[in-house]
């Protein structure tokens, strides 16, 4: 949760077990970025977004992935995202400045939840526009996201057993 916060050699700062989830949050990242399945969802999103494309597939994924069943039941999710938020709350003094102000916010909004409905997924658009340099609109990504659903959770699928494969056999 913490590795978008943490820059560079940043990591060196956390216990061993923190550091690992950041080279794996990385490893992740890096791996999606290049996946064939994410680069034609870009697709759908960069005539309009340019390089904040990647960003906008991310939120699809964590949509698709809050709402798959093969992953998580209603009240399986639920239960996920609350133990989140505990081990959040346990860690709370490790957390970068800017992630423990916004920790609240997630919270008492409960955005990983509510990743898995639509009106989450538009929550989660304007938040990724209010946070970026260049971009004032996310109803655009909400409609382009509508217009090519169905391509979208077509590479969803395409990938995610690829990058859970991926990161059980990661090592770092």
């Amino acid at each position: 949760m913490v590795s978008d916060f943490v820059k560079g050699a940043g990591q060196h700062a956390f216990p061993d077990n923190i550091r690992k989830g950041i080279r794996l949050h990385r490893a992740i990242d890096a791996f999606t970025d290049t996946h064939p399945a994410t680069r034609e969802a870009k697709e759908v999103f960069r005539s309009h977004y340019r390089l904040y494309a990647t960003a906008f597939v991310d939120v699809v994924y964590d949509h698709f992935l809050a709402s798959d069943a093969l992953h998580f039941s209603d009240k399986g999710l639920a239960r996920f995202v609350q133990g989140v938020y505990q081990t959040l709350d346990d860690h709370q003094a490790l957390l970068p400045e800017r992630f423990a102000a916004m920790l609240p916010w997630m919270k008492s909004q409960n955005w990983l939840y509510n990743y898995r409905f639509t009106w989450g997924l538009e929550k989660s658009f304007g938040g990724l526009v209010r946070r970026a340099l260049y971009l004032d609109d996310s109803i655009t990504a909400m409609r382009l996201f509508e217009g090519h659903r169905d391509r979208l959770l077509e590479c969803y699928k395409a990938f995610m057993p690829e990058v859970h494969a991926y990161a059980s056999s990661f090592e770092a």
